[in-house]
């Protein structure tokens, strides 16, 4: 797990090799092992930042090229299937010097040109440079799990594992005058936006190609379909669960480095621990706990600790401790988002605990109904036939429990997304940072951040989870939280195979029971205690409202320079606002 940046130009007037040092000193905390730059007649400049996981030598350096120095790679991830690439490589000739999985995908794409990518299982964001055909391409593993931004501009590439770098390097310096407003609505930046101009996130399942002449195009590596013959056979999709999750989480846990899981105490979490259990006979989990004692999940903790060998870590996380970390915790967000805090922490205490990589539960809530928005969805048809102008009147309700509704006059997807999860609906936003109705709508309402037109409510729900909320905040934040830390997080739940074969699971099975995630927690019953599947849903909570509320970094007055803002965090000192609400604020202040 590294970070990577690299600067592809045909210009002669800037020092590509130094900016390109200057993304990757920036980078640094993500890759604290190593680094590398590899130059290509002052055209191609690749730059990587280290985090030592697989194959610990110097022989696993970055960037990395074959012997024949055919190809250049800067790599960030890990490719779990890279054994069985490796063997069918062999047998076609193909002559390794190392056991990284970083030179398997160097031989993939020479042996099977672009088609390589989609044969990769992992999470991965790669810089790969073509010398023959002197072609650069950028690529995206099909989950979206690592980051990968990039920058055109006068026939020349830019790109960053992080926004930041392209802007400390003076890549792009303007910033995206739209950013405050998706804030306010999603809590967060959704791709392919980010908070600098004319900056954007590479698609997740997609390649760059960068040609000699400074076109390029960006395309899809992997198909995604909706299966035609879904199974309805729940006892062979049970089996077939089994073994895939199963399957993952054992390749997820190849590393040449101490490695752990991330337990809270809820399903997810628990499962692949006890899983993990059966693969290492050492596992270490890391666990955090609260002096507020309806946060405290030791109780769920601990029964699943008791059926696992290995050493445990548990901390404890104060509001002195939220306190003063909290201007530490912001810088460390590379864009804006309500979300983080907890991977903060919580990659904090694994690193110090002697770890170099965890294991994660996320992923599980989208891909098999764990939120409450699956249930709530249903209601979406019936309200979409109340007339537009009733819907928008719902801007002028007394109470903010009923304002959302104003969200579904907007005939688009996005609308939907925003009326189950959205923070602040238009008029507050347009209230909140100044702009105007129309420019709102403009800016929310676009196809590039999502078009969902599937039919079946709990497909759909699934798709607006995890193409935004997971994508977007879940999994952008776990990222660069833990790699400030210097820690890998993998995420089981998002293995390619699972994903396919949950895909193929008929909707009424795999989002159907009495309780959310009912065919995940049925399938693993025989290993889960019941008093952690037999609870209510908490999730990886901490207590925010009450830590935000008493803090003077988020409710001093001063901070905001409206007549709205202040009004709002009254609110919240009040006991009338959601604290992602208040932290969104925060995070505009200044910017408006």
């Amino acid at each position: 797990m590294c970070r990577i940046a690299g600067l592809v130009s045909n210009r002669l007037d800037i020092n590509k090799t130094g900016i390109v040092q200057i993304m990757c000193d920036t980078l640094q905390h993500g890759g604290p092992d190593d680094e590398g730059i590899y130059t290509a007649a002052d055209k191609v400049v690749l730059g990587h930042r280290r985090l030592s996981v697989i194959d610990l030598e110097r022989r696993g350096r970055q960037p990395m090229a074959d012997i024949a120095q055919r190809a250049h790679i800067t790599f960030n991830g890990e490719i779990y299937n890279y054994p069985e690439l490796k063997a069918e490589l062999l047998k076609l000739g193909a002559v390794f010097i190392t056991q990284t999985d970083t030179e398997v995908i160097i031989q993939a794409y020479l042996h099977w040109g672009i088609n390589a990518f989609g044969r990769l299982r992992g999470m991965f964001a790669f810089a790969l440079y073509d010398n023959i055909n002197k072609k650069v391409y950028l690529v995206r593993d099909s989950a979206g799990i690592k980051p990968l931004y990039y920058n055109v501009k006068e026939q020349q590439l830019a790109f960053a594992s992080e926004v930041k770098a392209l802007q400390i390097a003076g890549i792009a310096t303007t910033k995206n005058p739209d950013w405050p407003v998706y804030l306010l609505a999603f809590g967060h930046i959704p791709e392919p936006y980010t908070t600098l101009k004319d900056v954007y996130s590479l698609p997740k399942g997609h390649f760059f190609c960068w040609e000699q002449d400074g076109s390029y195009t960006i395309k899809a590596y992997q198909v995604v379909f909706e299966p035609i013959n879904y199974t309805n056979d729940i006892q062979g999709a049970r089996l077939a669960l089994y073994d895939t999750l199963k399957k993952a989480v054992g390749r997820q846990l190849i590393a040449d480095a101490p490695i752990g899981v991330f337990l809270s105490g809820g399903v997810d979490s628990s499962l692949l621990t006890l899983l993990a259990n059966q693969e290492e006979k050492q596992l270490k989990t890391i666990s955090i706990f609260f002096n507020e004692q309806e946060y405290d999940e030791r109780k769920y903790q601990k029964a699943v600790l008791n059926r696992v060998n290995g050493e445990s870590f548990t901390h404890l996380v104060t509001q002195a401790a939220f306190d003063s970390n909290f201007q530490q915790i912001i810088a460390a967000l590379d864009m804006p988002t309500t979300d983080g805090i907890n991977s903060w922490f919580i990659s904090k205490y694994a690193r110090e605990s002697g770890l170099k990589a965890v294991i994660s539960g996320i992923g599980a809530d989208e891909i098999f109904g764990g939120y409450p928005s699956f249930r709530r969805i249903k209601y979406l048809k019936t309200l979409r036939s109340v007339p537009a102008a009733l819907l928008r009147a719902a801007n002028h309700w007394p109470g903010g429990r009923f304002k959302r509704f104003a969200y579904l006059a907007n005939d688009h997807p996005i609308a939907d997304y925003l009326f189950l999860r959205g923070l602040f609906i238009p008029s507050e936003i347009k209230e909140l940072t100044g702009a105007d109705s129309k420019e709102i709508d403009r800016i929310l309402f676009d196809d590039k951040i999502g078009n969902n037109t599937l039919n079946n409510d709990k497909l759909k729900a699934s798709w607006f989870e995890t193409n935004l909320y997971m994508q977007n905040q879940l999994l952008h934040d776990t990222d660069v939280m833990s790699m400030c830390h210097g820690l890998e997080v993998r995420v089981p739940y998002l293995d390619e195979d699972l994903l396919h074969q949950a895909s193929m699971i008929h909707p009424d099975i795999r989002f159907g029971g009495k309780q959310g995630k009912q065919i995940l927690i049925d399938t693993f019953k025989d290993i889960l205690p019941e008093v952690v599947w037999n609870r209510p849903k908490m999730g990886f909570t901490f207590p925010l409202q009450q830590w935000m509320k008493e803090s003077k970094q988020i409710t001093n007055l001063d901070l905001y320079n409206s007549k709205a803002a202040k009004s709002t965090i009254n609110k919240f000192t009040g006991g009338r606002l959601h604290w992602s609400r208040a932290f969104a604020l925060y995070h505009i202040q200044g910017h408006v």
